[in-house]
């Protein structure tokens, strides 16, 4: 399988604009199974209520039609109830979701979803956690249980500037621990650019191998896509 991972700008409240990358990205990925997108990617990652109840969408009102199968962070509207959630779309449809299990604090306007399901794309299984899971080896267990080959790792490390060149190479020290626990390949697509003066996004976007190498990557602080095989 062909997975692709997407670092991205930053995009706030702009659906429309959102969906237009995701539709670029996926005209660029030729032979690529699995296109990989950032953390609450389609509304922003902004986890204030007013921004969440503002832009929050039901998975059935997401329009997607491009040919790889997307994994595409959003921010999701389940009645009086939201989540941090990445939506599996293949054929123009959302076919399953994932909800952010392991929530920060100053995510308490999400609810944490309860389970791990997996998916198959092209012959590979795989299993989703998304960003501050990736601090917990449980996450990651619970998909490597299910006989899944491939970790999909939605991340948004938009940080205050001093933060973001602290934690530059932290997170794949990180991911690194989880691959090595479980034997799982892991695909991570994370921002890029800067929010105002005060925010940076480093990424990394990158597929790292159940040895720990990372085997593809966006270069730091550039809009682009990596692309490995899972083998």
């Amino acid at each position: 399988m062909r997975v692709g991972v997407c670092q991205t700008p930053e995009i706030m409240g702009d659906v429309g604009a959102a969906l237009s990358l995701v539709a670029e990205f996926a005209e660029q990925a030729d032979g690529v199974d699995l296109l990989v997108f950032p953390e609450c990617f389609l509304q922003g990652y902004t986890v204030t209520a007013e921004h969440v109840r503002t832009f929050a969408m039901r998975l059935e009102d997401v329009r997607l039609s491009v040919r790889p199968t997307v994994v595409l962070g959003m921010i999701e509207r389940r009645g009086d109830r939201f989540s941090n959630t990445a939506a599996v779309v293949r054929g123009g449809r959302v076919v399953g979701a994932y909800r952010k299990t392991f929530l920060t604090r100053g995510e308490s306007v999400f609810t944490a979803g309860g389970g791990y399901p997996v998916f198959d794309c092209a012959g590979v299984r795989f299993g989703i956690n998304i960003c501050f899971d990736g601090q917990y080896p449980h996450a990651a267990a619970a998909v490597a249980r299910q006989d899944a080959r491939l970790l999909v790792f939605p991340a948004q490390n938009m940080m205050r500037r001093a933060n973001a060149y602290r934690w530059q190479h932290k997170h794949n020290e990180l991911r690194r621990k989880r691959v090595r626990e479980t034997g799982l390949w892991l695909a991570s697509a994370d921002v890029t650019g800067t929010r105002g003066d005060t925010h940076l996004g480093l990424g990394p976007t990158c597929v790292i191998n159940p040895f720990g190498e990372v085997v593809a990557s966006v270069p730091p602080g550039t809009v682009g896509m990596a692309v490995a095989t899972i083998t």
